[in-house]
């Protein structure tokens, strides 16, 4: 995850521009103390995490933002919809006069037989489980979701916020997550949304394997989203108040009775289907189209669309890529016609384009060889220097005096970058394994002080 502010740093440069840029270009951009080698290491852990798409090779090697990362999802405006979901998406376009109301269709819902019906067909079935699949069938359930929790944390808060017109971008996000700051000059209810999200993607990876498709835990996702969103009364709970659903003709079910029923009965539903992403798609739908609780309605739905995927150890879905206004108009037209194509080819298109996002990265990313191979010795110059209480030219000379002796040449300028960049990122909570007490780090970290 991006923590370190230099890191944030470089990626703020690349925000500055449009066009890819080179690692040279790029360095101009940040101040002189950024080491070419670390600024190259980060490049590769934002490319990792997503935020960064790295183009060509060697000396041609470009970086730039991730268009997504910009809050351009890259969808609205593209051919992401078949002839058959566009004909739908026309229809839910069009002024709210000319669209029929409708009201809860139970008919269409007790229509859906699980593991006879599918919303997706059968090659799409076996793209998305090929595609989505990254670790043995052998591995505990939750296996993945904690290996990418970093970027799935950063990438479906500020996805799935976004679609509900948050206009934090994907920096806002960052810092607000990581650091706490909120952006400036937006709104409160922006940051709470944004922050609810971390705590319900917290809760359901934390939570795999012991959670699983039930109506408490809908309700839980709903309570961890809308918290300080709407009532106290209303959150985690399902309303007691007729609503409406803004720019459609829609009218949900109402009765607290009949719709608790109801959700029971998507809950139980969802987990008879036995293929994930097929479960994932009918609680992505029917959770919405219920429209159960007072608001975050949506928001519910998407994260609840996550359990079977994440319990299943398949690529989340993070909704990157995605338009705000053609899944807006993918929703309306389950409510308005109960036609699902739209939303089954925004899911298909954004989970692929996902599952190819994380490979490529995963590619580029690679490992730091230098920083692998002398760990140890890392390490070692590390506990001598806060052991002893070295700073300034003193730290300086023994740890190139002790590169000099555990490290070979070639390898050493890249050894010595390392070192004093965990130093100076040296915090109480990265002292394990270093050999030296809390204390120590404290009395060192002073004598770091008077030093400046």
């Amino acid at each position: 995850m991006t923590s370190s502010p230099k890191k944030m740093a470089v990626l703020e440069a690349l925000a500055e521009v449009r066009e890819p840029i080179g690692l040279p270009a790029l360095l101009e951009m940040l101040p002189p103390d950024f080491a070419e080698r670390s600024v190259r290491r980060w490049l590769g852990e934002l490319v990792e995490e997503g935020l960064v798409i790295r183009s060509g090779q060697k000396r041609s090697t470009r970086y730039q933002l991730s268009p997504s990362r910009r809050g351009e999802p890259g969808t609205e405006g593209e051919s992401v919809f078949s002839q058959a979901a566009r004909e739908a998406i026309n229809y839910v376009r069009q002024p709210l006069f000319k669209r029929k109301p409708v009201s809860y269709n139970r008919e269409w819902f007790e229509s859906y037989k699980p593991n006879q019906s599918s919303y997706f067909n059968k090659g799409e079935m076996e793209v998305l489980a090929e595609s989505g699949q990254r670790v043995s069938a052998r591995e505990p359930a939750g296996t993945y979701a904690r290996r990418i929790y970093n970027r799935l944390l950063i990438d479906l808060s500020y996805n799935s916020s976004r679609l509900e017109g948050n206009t934090y971008s994907l920096i806002d996000t960052q810092r607000l997550l990581i650091e706490g700051r909120g952006a400036e000059g937006k709104l409160d209810e922006e940051m709470v949304m944004t922050l609810n999200h971390k705590e319900a993607i917290r809760h359901l990876v934390e939570g795999v394997p012991r959670i699983g498709i039930s109506y408490d835990e809908i309700c839980t996702l709903h309570y961890l989203l809308s918290d300080g969103l709407v009532p106290a009364r209303y959150s985690g709970k399902i309303r007691d108040h007729g609503m409406r659903v803004g720019a459609s003709t829609y009218v949900p079910l109402e009765g607290p009775q009949a719709m608790e029923r109801q959700l029971q009965t998507i809950a139980n539903r969802a987990a008879a289907i036995h293929n994930p992403h097929e479960q994932s798609l009918f609680l992505l739908i029917h959770v919405a189209y219920l429209q159960a609780f007072t608001d975050v309605n949506k928001r519910t739905a998407r994260l609840s669309a996550n359990i079977p995927l994440l319990l299943n150890n398949l690529v989340p879905l993070s909704f990157n890529s995605i338009g705000k206004d053609d899944y807006a108009s993918a929703m309306i037209a389950i409510y308005e016609l109960n036609d699902v194509r739209p939303l089954v080819d925004l899911y298909r298109t954004s989970y692929l384009r996902g599952c190819q996002e994380y490979d490529a990265t995963a590619e580029a990313m690679g490992f730091d060889e230098i920083r692998v191979r002398y760990r140890e010795q890392r390490r070692q110059v590390i506990r001598e220097v806060i052991a002893n209480r070295l700073t300034g030219e003193a730290q300086r000379a023994r740890i190139v005096e002790m590169a000099t002796q555990r490290v070979p040449g070639e390898g050493r300028d890249g050894f010595i970058e390392d070192v004093m960049e965990d130093l100076e990122e040296i915090s109480p909570q990265r002292i394990a394994g270093l050999g030296i007490t809390r204390q120590q780090l404290e009395l060192w970290l002073e004598s770091q002080q008077r030093e400046n």
